[in-house]
């Protein structure tokens, strides 16, 4: 098996490279119009990545969101992502959305504890339930918050979306070049060998028209975890993430439904 095309989303879905752009101007857009509810650059740590944004509901907010963006670790920071806080800002929630140090810069272990370190941050800044969700290597992040090995402040919830779960095949692919992951750190690494802290409720979320590998990747976590696993019909990896903009998704549902 070809584990590099096994892992090839762009080269699968019409008009790839026209997603990051439209993306960061949407953000870009998004955030002008919230005005002072966009709190912009909030350091978690001294590093020059190591900052969120923070986005706030017309309300005083009933807790947090957390969306921890993807790029396969290597790629993109918070930028590009703020319109998609929109549809738990209209549920009265506040969202932040964290950068973090890249490879080969780090390494994922890293990457996770700077996570937790923003959720530390976060929490402060916004008391309430915390939840915290996640696209593609974001996905693997936030379902790593979840993990019994962390105890992140008031989580409540971890919503994965199209997560990396187990570490083992994406060391078989180019990407080794710059994550340099080894076995000790996929064992430590890979949420799907981790067991989900006890009183966290998760659901992970896919497209249905995804690579079989991020299906396959989905449905190992949550048998893993024994939670709900949700595939979004028609949806391809770039995609998937568009229902966070609407309140009444499903996808929001499931994030702070019930919270």
């Amino acid at each position: 098996m070809d584990m590099d095309l096994a892992y090839a989303n762009g080269a699968f879905i019409a008009g790839a490279a026209d997603y990051p752009p439209k993306w960061q101007a949407e953000a870009a857009a998004f955030r002008a119009q919230l005005g002072p509810r966009a709190q912009l650059g909030l350091a978690y740590g001294p590093g020059a990545r190591q900052a969120f944004d923070l986005f706030l509901p017309e309300t005083p907010p009933r807790g947090c969101v957390t969306f921890i963006h993807g790029g396969y670790w290597m790629a993109f920071d918070r930028s590009l992502w703020s319109h998609f806080a929109a549809g738990v800002l209209a549920r009265g929630w506040a969202c932040a959305m964290p950068s973090y140090t890249l490879a080969p810069e780090a390494r994922i272990a890293a990457m996770t504890a700077e996570m937790g370190a923003a959720l530390a941050a976060i929490g402060a800044q916004v008391p309430g339930p915390q939840v915290v969700t996640g696209h593609s290597a974001g996905g693997h992040l936030s379902a790593r918050m979840g993990c019994a090995d962390l105890a992140v402040p008031g989580l409540v919830r971890v919503v994965p979306i199209s997560p990396l779960s187990d570490l083992d095949q994406i060391a078989q692919t180019k990407m080794q070049e710059k994550l340099h992951l080894d076995a000790a750190e996929i064992a430590a690494e890979s949420p799907a060998r981790l067991a989900l802290r006890a009183g966290v409720q998760a659901h992970v979320w896919v497209g249905g028209q995804e690579r079989p590998s991020f299906l396959w990747q989905a449905r190992l976590l949550s048998e893993a975890w024994s939670c709900d696993w949700t595939v979004s019909p028609g949806k391809h990896h770039f995609d998937v993430i568009d229902a966070l903009q609407d309140a009444n998704s499903p996808l929001v549902d499931i994030l702070v439904g019930g919270l």
